[in-house]
């Protein structure tokens, strides 16, 4: 990726960010938003440090200095920092199925290795990547904005630790450590190894259903406006600081129905939209069974249908930006037909 591959915005961004950073330190450097943002970085000409369990060696092609290792080892984590002058925390154990310590290790203790870290090494700057899920308790979320409040019970332990790692992340913001913490919804786009596989996988194994009867809307967000994002939020926090302290939440700011957004992405691959729907109701009630048994069973394998999944796909998700605006100066740079056009055009090579 060239510099001038980039939307004029996402330039004018970079280059003023490279005027105050040396050397960036990303975790979950190899993952599909942290690789985005690493090509920005090097394109920027700015010294990538890259965090990661496995090894990749198309980023060390790129240019990144890979450091493999775990994000709950402190002395690891802290080893691969030194010498760089902010920090994006993208790295995070996601999905919806596990046990509460194999969340709260990578998410909560992961989390406070960085702050840590960032103290113990005067590093100023901090960009958290964490979740919408945060504020979800299994009901619709219409047009939320940040004063929306934490949930007052989870469904899953990812959400759960994301939230605790969030308010650690932001209760340490002070003068000495800038940090912020950013809320893309569902990201996707091309070499999206989450969302747009597990829809088209499903759909060709005729297991893809609509849950509800009624269409509620959603906020995505294209990987490449999530990334941007990220690079606004680094560079208030090294120019007016804004953002210091604060959540935002992020999307395309163009709220769609689940079916849309699901039959959008099987159009991609030539597929048929998806008709056939599941009562709510009957969802969640699977999910309650479906985790009773696999618990009993100590199985990880994730259940076909969870409570927080049935949740998720029959109650409305969208987000009032307006913060991100106006802090961040953040405009999504990429419509959704734009990036459909884009992952079309990867899903047939």
């Amino acid at each position: 990726m060239n510099l001038t591959d980039l939307h004029p915005l996402e330039q004018a961004a970079l280059k003023q960010l490279s005027l105050s950073v040396n050397k960036v330190f990303v975790t979950g450097a190899g993952g599909f938003l942290g690789l985005a943002i690493c090509q920005r970085l090097l394109a920027a000409g700015i010294q990538v440090v890259g965090f990661a369990r496995g090894d990749y060696p198309k980023l060390v092609e790129l240019g990144v200095d890979m450091r493999q290792g775990d994000i709950s080892d402190y002395d690891c984590v802290k080893h691969a920092m030194q010498g760089c002058d902010l920090v994006f925390h993208v790295a995070s154990k996601a999905g919806v199925w596990g046990s509460k310590q194999s969340y709260y290790s990578p998410n909560v203790d992961g989390a406070n290795n960085i702050i840590n870290a960032c103290k113990a090494l005067n590093i100023q700057r901090l960009v958290y990547t964490s979740t919408p899920s945060v504020t979800f308790a299994g009901r619709d979320e219409n047009g939320i904005n940040e004063s929306a409040p934490y949930a007052d019970t989870y469904l899953n332990y990812y959400g759960e630790s994301k939230a605790i790692a969030e308010q650690h992340v932001l209760a340490v913001n002070s003068t000495q450590l800038h940090t912020t913490a950013l809320r893309p919804h569902l990201i996707w786009g091309p070499n999206d190894p989450h969302l747009v596989p597990r829809v088209i996988e499903r759909a060709k194994a005729g297991r893809l259903k609509l849950v509800g009867h009624e269409d509620k809307l959603v906020d995505t967000i294209y990987v490449d406006n999530a990334a941007y994002a990220h690079v606004l939020a680094a560079l208030d926090l090294v120019t007016n600081a804004k953002c210091a302290g604060k959540a935002y939440f992020l999307s395309n700011d163009q709220p769609i129905t689940m079916a849309d957004m699901l039959n959008r992405i099987l159009a991609c691959v030539d597929l048929p939209p998806v008709t056939k729907r599941v009562p709510a109701v009957v969802a969640y009630a699977a999910g309650v069974v479906l985790e009773t048994v696999y618990g009993l069973l100590n199985k990880s394998q994730e259940p076909i249908m969870t409570r927080f999944v049935a949740r998720q796909l029959s109650t409305s998700h969208y987000f009032d930006i307006s913060a991100a605006k106006q802090d961040l100066g953040y405009q999504p740079l990429v419509s959704i037909d734009q990036g459909m056009q884009k992952l079309k055009q990867s899903l047939s090579r």
